[in-house]
């Protein structure tokens, strides 16, 4: 099974004061545990960054952190809308039987008997049970 290459955890989606803190929207399920994972490579457009997080906290219900070379609120505006990848190494490992999401995006999708319903594209969780979403092949 190969894994992907980067896998998206968030998004920068505002500042926090003006000493270049970041408000972070995490995809992560703990929504602090993105602050874990050091460096981020921050994506937009064609352009990409890595950048060491110096520090973060739980802020009411926001991320915060702090970037390295990051030092003011202008600084911090310019990252607005950037994504937050890491690569899967920087992942615990998974017991056996255990799977991360980022795992299963691009499996073939096939019923019991072996009839073929797509590829895995994403998953969604909507609180009552997790939804895959794909293409499909035929």
């Amino acid at each position: 099974m190969s894994r992907q290459q980067e896998i998206n955890v968030g998004r920068i989606s505002g500042v926090f004061g003006v000493k270049g803190w970041i408000k972070v929207f995490s995809f992560t399920d703990i929504r602090e545990n993105i602050l874990n994972y050091s460096p981020w490579l921050l994506k937009k457009d064609s352009e990409t960054r890595s950048v060491d997080v110096v520090d973060g906290k739980l802020q009411g219900k926001a991320v915060v952190a702090q970037l390295d070379g990051v030092n003011d609120r202008d600084q911090a505006a310019s990252l607005i809308g950037w994504d937050i990848f890491i690569t899967p190494e920087q992942l615990p490992k998974v017991a056996k039987g255990e799977y991360y999401w980022s795992d299963l995006i691009g499996l073939n999708v096939e019923t019991n008997l072996g009839v073929q319903l797509g590829i895995v594209d994403s998953l969604l969780e909507t609180g009552a049970n997790s939804v895959f979403t794909g293409t499909d092949d035929n």
